[in-house]
């Protein structure tokens, strides 16, 4: 069936069912768990939903904006309005220093990057607070978009000291083993993890609506030798993991 054939409204529309817009909503929405509008389709424009239902535009639009503050739909700003993409839930536990590509080869996802950002730069007051920086050095910068099989996932920004990674574009798919291969690979790490509201910037990176859920992840890596080698900030989607922490009675 196609989605003009399923918005038809002799199929669903009743005059006493109530206000049009939550109707459509309603029609919408069961299009979506029926797979008629499969997760990442686009939904047709505004002006076609009105010439289907023969319904306002102010209507159709009043569905599709209650649609997208549940997070059912994706607006993205020049492109139109989207089924929203929700990955699988991925585990990770806080107990393991894994990167990224690590996390995703053990599950059996193939993990990709959208890279955003690369090179050396001057640091941020943060990078030199948390890389133990002076102002007159540079630091190694690599921002990149984190997909696990082609559904983003993560917003990852690494800043490390260039005697670490010297040259940023090194890194081609793990950071960790690039690191490695010097003898710089993090030992251990402390993260701080907060729950937040996604910047419509991120959102739309994420493929998700602004305001939605989402984690920040901050994490200082050290070395064996107890020197800092990595200040990582992360932007999870709040739809696709969980932290998981092992707990162990106290003896105190």
């Amino acid at each position: 069936m196609s989605v003009a054939d399923f918005l038809e409204p002799t199929d669903w529309f009743r005059h006493d069912g109530g206000p049009r817009y939550v109707q459509l909503r309603q029609r919408l929405s069961e299009g979506v768990s029926k797979g008629i509008l499969p997760p990442g389709s686009p939904l047709p424009p505004e002006r076609e939903i009105a010439s289907i239902t023969d319904f306002s535009r102010v209507t159709v639009r009043k569905a599709i904006q209650s649609l997208a503050e549940d997070g059912t739909i994706v607006q993205r700003q020049g492109s139109g309005s989207f089924i929203s993409s929700k990955p699988e839930r991925i585990e990770q536990k806080l107990s393991r220093l894994t990167s990224f590509s690590e996390d995703m080869e053990r599950r059996g996802k193939a993990s990709t990057s959208r890279w955003l950002e690369r090179g050396l730069f001057m640091p941020s007051p943060d990078e030199m607070t948390s890389l133990a920086l002076s102002s007159e050095e540079s630091v190694a910068r690599i921002t990149r978009l984190r997909m696990a099989d082609g559904e983003p996932i993560a917003i990852e920004r690494a800043s490390l000291p260039t005697d670490i990674l010297p040259n940023p574009l090194a890194v081609e798919t793990s950071l960790y083993e690039t690191l490695e291969l010097d003898g710089h690979r993090p030992v251990r790490a402390l993260q701080k993890i907060s729950a937040i509201n996604l910047a419509s910037a991120d959102a739309e990176l994420l493929a998700v609506s602004p305001g939605d859920a989402g984690l920040r992840i901050e994490r200082t890596s050290y070395l064996a030798s107890g020197r800092v080698a990595e200040f990582t900030q992360s932007i999870y989607r709040g739809d696709s993991y969980n932290f998981v922490a092992e707990l162990r009675l106290s003896k105190e």
